[in-house]
């Protein structure tokens, strides 16, 4: 007979407390030394299709279809980047900076969580795939922080998103003058 777990069944659980859904960083041993890279939550994983679904409407110019989508799909994951990612985006074509501030700077929030409870590990590049959604999060949150006027936020966040990549492949430190 199996020893019965003190801990709690799937149902009692809240969702903060189940670590798969929510967004990690894991080490990367690459041959050019240990680096970083985001995990999406369970959850998001298992709607990296729906993300596709939401591109291909968005092609289509069903762009109010994708962000009802889209935030159905945070309402079942909160944590999951690339739904807050394309939202931000789709705020920002429609011309509507703070809004895509808000959503930036909740992915933003995410991705720094993750760091922090990984000890605030670095390198976090922009090359490994997992990462790519922050970086471009993070570009996004500086474009909206300019617009609306938060130079000194803009700056801040440039200056975290050098320190994780030194390289820069967005050009983010560009968009505030930095080299």
């Amino acid at each position: 007979m199996a020893a019965k777990s003190n801990r709690p069944s799937k149902s009692s659980r809240s969702p903060k407390s189940n670590r798969r859904d929510e967004l990690t960083v894991i080490r990367r041993d690459l041959p050019d030394g240990p680096s970083w890279e985001f995990v999406q939550p369970r959850c998001g994983q298992q709607r990296l299709d729906d993300i596709a679904e939401v591109e291909a409407m968005i092609e289509a110019g069903e762009a109010e279809i994708a962000a009802e989508e889209l935030v159905w799909l945070l309402t079942e994951c909160p944590d999951f980047l690339e739904a807050h990612l394309h939202l931000g985006l789709l705020a920002l074509e429609a011309d509507d900076p703070r809004l895509a501030r808000g959503h930036f700077g909740r992915a933003f929030e995410l991705c720094t969580r993750a760091l922090k409870a990984a000890g605030n590990p670095r390198p976090v590049p922009y090359r490994l795939a997992g990462n790519r959604a922050f970086h471009e999060v993070a570009k996004g949150l500086v474009h909206c922080l300019l617009d609306t006027g938060r130079h000194t936020m803009a700056r801040e966040v440039s200056q975290q998103i050098a320190q994780l990549d030194p390289t820069d492949p967005l050009g983010v430190g560009r968009l505030i003058g930095g080299s």
